[in-house]
Parts: structure tokens; C-alpha cells; sequence
């Protein structure tokens, strides 16, 4: 029995008409994950199931005495208030759970103001004291924003073991796969459900789609026998030719199904000469936070780097070290001549509402050399969603979604040789991020992402580097699941070596990997030069040393 019905609702924006006469059910113990384009409407119906919205047409039906909860993308605090008093104060849940759930989300100071929080931080207190209450349907708007991996992983296994029904809009592939039992897919105003995972929810798609093309080339089929009926003359003198008729105008107005737009962009052309970005003994630190200590790497052209790590670990602080947006405490990092940075800053960026959005592109180039040729700003955003009505659109009128792919196209329009991703899948539709994967594995220049989508990481890292909080970098080759993979083995092994089986101590020994420093090769630390007072320093020469394939790369 459904306990949330959304009868034939119908919702329009301005002149954007976001549902018409759409139609859905939910269940107890759904775990249903929205997909769709940004700016289809996927946070408007989490809202209007939470009550905060309602639709221009049609009705939302809940269940008597059903209890909602709904965790916005920016929540509202009560002004003044601190950690302890606002997660505690409800009491939706034990305190020791709202605690323990703090804990799990890297919270551990409860008299820190909200205030002073950053974003991140501040959803992670309301998603903590949420999962600590009593309540029978959970609305989650891109709940693994701002989670660092464990934090995903964590929250992953709550929400599988959860009761009750859960809605989330998210972008994490693997997330929606290792959670949801169903998919409502929104497209063009409508509703579609499939009782699958995300990966099941793909192959059911592709065979929907295929039934509407074969169902609408019947339809033309039809249509053209019977226009070649109506010009013959025929008169509709019976009520059979007159029904025959009444068909043909029938099929004549009948509508196409409708295909999901796609983002297509022919890769960039760039030209980097030898020299690309070299990491030289390199400090930073912020207080006591030790960010990179006497850090040394060479990036190799063409690679593709993703940084991971625990949240506050200085992930985006190593981007804006190579943005020059900041500067090392000691030690230097040497950009090429020919290098030309393109940044995608995970902070909101401001951007003129009054100015059209085709304007935005020509303020950064009126035209593109890509693979495919040169293209004119107006292409390049019809490649990327933007149909003629919305280019000549002031900003302010685009989503938020809208508003950071539009930012994402101006820095892939800069022409750049390097690309520094700073959490791109945050507010980022999955087609957008799959066509944008497309696109940086056939890019000819380098990638370095920031990133805690694990399927993004699978699909365009070569290695992965990941921040310790304590200046240590550690770097495994391959992709996301290469890293897990690879930490899996050296606890196993550490933990046989050991012993003792505390497997806890063994994987929290160097962040369980290969130690990054002295130029871009693996280079294990030995625990005898542990023992015996060495540091790594001592036991390496001082020019940075690569593989023989890395070598020839390099040359």
C-alpha cells in the first residue's frame, strides 16, 4: 500500500514548466533514488513531499500521522545556536545517538558555534541528527556532499539498514546502487519508476526507450499509409472514412518520444611543452594542521590525478597551492611556461544574475578550437543543455545545478592544458558527469580532481594520492577501487606480519600505501630505517627518481 501518493501533478516555474500531470507512488521501505538534467525538478518534488512547496495542479496524498523528515542542500539554523544545543535539542533521538552519529561525520566538538561551521559541516550536524529520530520517510538532497569516503561508506550501510522509506537526490553512482531498491527517473516533465538499482534502472531505461522508437516507427509507418490514403481524395462519406479520418489526425498530432538531451564536447586542443608542475620540498600548514610536509612530486603529462582524504585534510588547499592561489611555507612549486590552469573551486562562485548566459561563455571566448573544429559560444552551450531560450536567459533564472554546469563550460572553454577539479560532482546531474568523463578521457593535457565520487575516481584516475591530515601523501596506482583494493592487502599483510591481527593499528600505520614523496614513483618506507632514527630523506638521493616508463614519459 502506498503511503505517499503523487497524483497527476502539474508545476511551472516562470515560463519552465517543471511537472505536468505527473504521477508516482511510494511505499513502505522504498529506498528511492531521483535521477534526471539538473533543473528538471528533483529538489522542487523533495520539497513538495516535505509540505514546503506545493503544486500549481494536482495533489500529494501522505499517509495519516506519517512523519518526514527532510534534509535540505543549505539548511537554516536558529541564529546564535551551538552544535550542542541544536542537535540535542529535539530530542529525536538518544543522545548518544545523535552524538555517535556526529562522531561517525567528523564531528567532535559540540560547543563550536554554527555559526562558524563551513557548509559541509553544517549539513553533516543536521544529517546526524536526523538519522537519530523517530521518523517514518527520510527526504536526503545530495546527502554525500561533502563526505569524505569512510563518511559515505558509513552512511551507505545506515541508510541499507534503515527501516523506513527514504527519497534522495543524489550524483553518487555507487551510492544509489549499493542503497536504492527503486529509481524515479524525471524527464520532460514526467515521471518514470523502475523497480531496480541504479545499474538495473540503466538497462530498463534502454529497453523503454526502445519500445517508445519502435512504437513511434510504427506510428510514422501508419501514418504515412494513411496520408497516402487521404490524398487520394477520399471523401469521408461513411462513418467508417470518417473514423479513418479522425485516426489520421490522430497520428498527425501524436508526439515523438521524447530523448534525453546529452552533453557533447570534442576535447579542447592543447599544447604543453616538457615542463608541467613540479612539487619541490614543499611545506604548507595552517596552525597546527600540517597540510604536505617537504613534499616533493612531479606531475607527468597526461596523467590524471585524484586527490582523496579525510575531510579538513587540506584536498583543496593542494589545489589552490597549484592555482597559485596560495603559497607554500617553505619549498616551491615550478609551473611550466606553456602550462595554462583551468580551476573548478568547489565554492559557490558569483556570478552576475542580470547577465545572459550566452554572454558569460563570450566574456571567456567567442570561439573554441576542440578536436571537432572551432565552435561558437552558442554551440558549446547547446552541447551542454543550453537550448537558444535559456542562452539569452539572465542567470538568475537558471537552477544551481544550471548555474555549475554553466560554470563548468567557462572553464573548459579557457583552453587550458590542466585541469584542476575541485569536487566537480557536487551540483552536477549524472549526465552531465558521465559526458564530462567522456571528455577528460580524451582530453590531451593533464587532470588533477579533488573528488569523493568513488565512480568518477574509477573512471578518469591513473593514481590515486591521498592526504593523511598530517602531511603525508600516499599514492596508489589506479583508480578508486585500486586504492581500496591495495589498502586491503597491505593491512592483510601488515596485520600477518604483526600478529597481534589489530588490523585498526596496522591500516592507521603511513595511511596504508606506498608513501608519495621524492618524485612520482612508489617508494616504501622500511620499518627498519623507522627503527633505527632514519628518515626517509636520509635513505634517498635528493633528485627526484621515477620508473623507467615514468622516465620516458617524462623525456
Amino acid at each position: 500500500m502506498n503511503i505517499i501518493n503523487i497524483e497527476h501533478i502539474s508545476k511551472i516555474y516562470g515560463e519552465k514548466t517543471i511537472y505536468e500531470d505527473a504521477s508516482f507512488g511510494i511505499q513502505q521501505g522504498d529506498k528511492i533514488g531521483i535521477v534526471g538534467i539538473n533543473g528538471t525538478g528533483k529538489s522542487t518534488l523533495l520539497r513538495m513531499i516535505a509540505g514546503e512547496e506545493t503544486p500549481d495542479e494536482g495533489q500529494i496524498i501522505r499517509q495519516n500521522g506519517l512523519k518526514i523528515a527532510y534534509i535540505p542542500q543549505n539548511p537554516v539554523f536558529p541564529e546564535g545556536a551551538d552544535i550542542r544545543s541544536y542537535a540535542l535539542s529535539e530530542r529525536n533521538g538518544e543522545d548518544w545517538q545523535v552524538e555517535s552519529n556526529l562522531t561517525e561525520l567528523g564531528i567532535t566538538d559540540l560547543d563550536q558555534e554554527i555559526a562558524h561551521l563551513s557548509g559541509g559541516q553544517k549539513r553533516r550536524v543536521v544529517l546526524a541528527k536526523t538519522l537519530a529520530g523517530d521518523f517514518d520517510v527520510l527526504l536526503l538532497d545530495e546527502p554525500t556532499n561533502h563526505l569524505d569516503g569512510e563518511m559515505i561508506t558509513w552512511l551507505e550501510e545506515y541508510l541499507r539498514g534503515y527501516r523506513g522509506t527514504i527519497l534522495m537526490v543524489t550524483h553518487d553512482r555507487y551510492f544509489l546502487d549499493r542503497v536504492t531498491n527503486r529509481i524515479l527517473e524525471i524527464s520532460r516533465g514526467k515521471m518514470y519508476g523502475y523497480d531496480a538499482d541504479y545499474s538495473g534502472f540503466l538497462e530498463l531505461k534502454a529497453a523503454r526507450e526502445e519500445m517508445e522508437l519502435a512504437s513511434e516507427r510504427k506510428r510514422q509507418s501508419i501514418l504515412r499509409m494513411e496520408l497516402e490514403w487521404a490524398k487520394r481524395g477520399c471523401r469521408a462519406r461513411s462513418t467508417k472514412q470518417r473514423a479513418r479520418l479522425e485516426r489520421l489526425e490522430a497520428l498527425k498530432n501524436g508526439k515523438a518520444p521524447a530523448q534525453d538531451q546529452t552533453v557533447e564536447l570534442g576535447s579542447v586542443e592543447t599544447r604543453m611543452g616538457k615542463k608541467t608542475i613540479e612539487f619541490h620540498h614543499v611545506s604548507k600548514r595552517y596552525g597546527d594542521k600540517k597540510i604536505l610536509e617537504d613534499y616533493s612530486y612531479i606531475v607527468l603529462k597526461n596523467q590524471r590525478l585524484g586527490i582523496i582524504g579525510p575531510n579538513g585534510c587540506g584536498k583543496s588547499t593542494v589545489m589552490k597551492l597549484i592555482a597559485g592561489l596560495e603559497e607554500p611555507d617553505s619549498g616551491k612549486i615550478e609551473i611550466g611556461e606553456t602550462v595554462r590552469i583551468g580551476y573548478f573551486a568547489q565554492e559557490e562562485q558569483h556570478m552576475d544574475d542580470g547577465q545572459r548566459v550566452i554572454d558569460y561563455v563570450k566574456d571567456i571566448a567567442e570561439y573554441i578550437t576542440t578536436t571537432d573544429g572551432k565552435i561558437s559560444a552558442s554551440s558549446l552551450l547547446e552541447r551542454f543543455l543550453f537550448t537558444p531560450d535559456m542562452q539569452y536567459a539572465p542567470i538568475g533564472k537558471l537552477s544551481g545545478g544550471e548555474k555549475r554546469r554553466l560554470y563548468l563550460l567557462g572553464v573548459l572553454a579557457e583552453n587550458a592544458n590542466v585541469l584542476l577539479l575541485d569536487e566537480p560532482g557536487n551540483n552536477l546531474d549524472i549526465p552531465t558527469l558521465t559526458i564530462l568523463e567522456d571528455y577528460l578521457n580524451s582530453f590531451s593535457g593533464i587532470v588533477i580532481a579533488v573528488s569523493h565520487d568513488r565512480y568518477f575516481l574509477d573512471n578518469i584516475a591513473d593514481r590515486i594520492l591521498e592526504l593523511d591530515g598530517e602531511g603525508h601523501v600516499t599514492q596508489y596506482e589506479g583508480g578508486y577501487t585500486d586504492y581500496l583494493e591495495a589498502k586491503t592487502r597491505k593491512m592483510a599483510s601488515a596485520v600477518s606480519a604483526d600478529g597481534t591481527g589489530d588490523a585498526g593499528a596496522a591500516g592507521r600505520s603511513r595511511q596504508k600505501g606506498d608513501p608519495a614523496q621524492k618524485g612520482s614513483a612508489p617508494d616504501d618506507t622500511s620499518e627498519t630505517a623507522k627503527k633505527s632514527g632514519k628518515s626517509w630523506k636520509q635513505d634517498q638521493p635528493q633528485k627526484l627518481k621515477f620508473s623507467y616508463k615514468e622516465q620516458r614519459e617524462y623525456e
